[in-house]
């Protein structure tokens, strides 16, 4: 990685504040901001639109160009390799080169195959300066969904908990409502948001009815929402079918169940294992063939429990209040332990203090290190 100047540090955050304006509407694409600098003026800055519409290194052109500005000689300050291949839109790289800066800035390499280094190749071909790595875990952070399904095959899946701070989640009679408080409440549909599907299980649909929908968030596109059913025991007359897509996941070969569900609108995977139970981990990658980035898991003790074992969870997002439940349910239902499993290794990266709870964020050690050594480099 080149050395990188305060100036240089500062700009870089310009851009990822850029991407952080478009968190819940760029998917299936990352989330990318550019800022373009000349002389420690800003000239412009944009950031990615959704699907089909200009990229970051575009927005930002299209703003110095509207004030008359010509950015040769600038520098490039963007959160994502620029593209080098033709997909919805031209590549970004070739924008960058016809615009004859001196120097581009990247915070972290394209893990998307068709990219994958190209793009920096390519602008150092045409004889710009390119260094490559300021803040690239922060860049990650934005995307993490993106770089995981690019490189691993399944979607960056986090697990969003709400209970005591003794990590109980409802009262053995099913009780739950309401452990937190009304701003953590709030504060969670911001994961939804973002996401790209809202994962849920049966148990959780029979027992809350929930709508699974982001409220108090703007949004331009509804997360689909994913029940996790083996029997097909999801009532077609649930809150979820009101707005947006449903996609049932079961075991069941019953047609005559699958067809009322469908009649409903939702969209019926047979995604089995041997046991007769439904296979969470061929389901991540058909949720990640289907360009999903990132999941959002809303569930039961039994579910959360399900996905901790297979090792599936890359991140938790766990609301605590400040009281004790005792004899209750779990947060997360797991077998006694003889030893410490490596699949429930997480660090903590963050805690906030919202309305009178508070949210604990911790990633999965050697998850987060395979997505940072997949966008590493020069």
């Amino acid at each position: 990685m080149a050395s990188h100047t305060d100036t240089d540090l500062a700009w870089m955050q310009r851009a990822l504040a850029q991407a952080e304006t478009v968190m819940n509407i760029t998917t299936p694409n990352p989330r990318v901001g550019c800022v373009i600098v000349r002389d420690g003026q800003l000239l412009g800055e944009g950031a990615t639109q959704p699907p089909g519409s200009a990229h970051a290194e575009i927005q930002a052109l299209r703003a110095a160009q509207a004030t008359g500005v010509d950015v040769a000689g600038s520098t490039f300050y963007v959160t994502l390799e620029p593209c080098s291949h033709h997909g919805r839109t031209p590549p970004c790289a070739d924008a960058l080169i016809a615009a004859r800066p001196a120097r581009v800035v990247v915070a972290m390499r394209d893990p998307n195959p068709l990219v994958g280094g190209a793009g920096i190749a390519r602008l150092r071909a045409a004889g710009i300066t390119v260094d490559v790595g300021l803040c690239r875990d922060a860049a990650l952070a934005q995307n993490p969904g993106f770089v995981a399904r690019m490189t691993r095959g399944t979607p960056w899946l986090w697990l969003k908990l709400a209970g005591s701070l003794d990590g109980r989640s409802a009262l053995h009679n099913g009780l739950s409502q309401w452990i937190t408080g009304p701003a953590a409440r709030l504060h969670g549909h911001r994961w939804r948001a973002r996401s790209c599907a809202v994962m849920t299980g049966v148990g959780t649909v029979l027992a809350d009815d929930p709508q699974l929908t982001p409220r108090g968030e703007a949004v331009s596109r509804l997360p689909r929402k994913i029940v996790l059913d083996t029997r097909l025991r999801t009532p077609v007359r649930a809150r979820l079918f009101d707005e947006g897509e449903v996609w049932i996941v079961t075991a069941s070969q019953d047609t005559a169940a699958a067809a009322r569900l469908e009649a409903r609108g939702a969209r019926v995977l047979h995604v089995a294992d041997a046991d007769g139970g439904i296979d969470v981990q061929a389901l991540l990658r058909l949720l990640a063939a289907e360009n999903l980035n990132e999941i959002h898991v809303e569930a039961g003790a039994t579910l959360n429990g399900t996905l901790m074992r297979l090792g599936c969870v890359d991140e938790l997002i766990t609301y605590l209040a400040p009281t004790l439940l005792g004899d209750a349910a779990p947060m997360v239902r797991l077998p006694a332990l003889a030893q410490m499993p490596d699949n429930r290794a997480f660090a903590f990266t963050g805690v906030e203090s919202v309305g009178d709870d508070v949210m604990l964020r911790a990633r999965h050690i050697g998850a987060w290190a395979g997505l940072q050594a997949a966008v590493g480099g020069t």
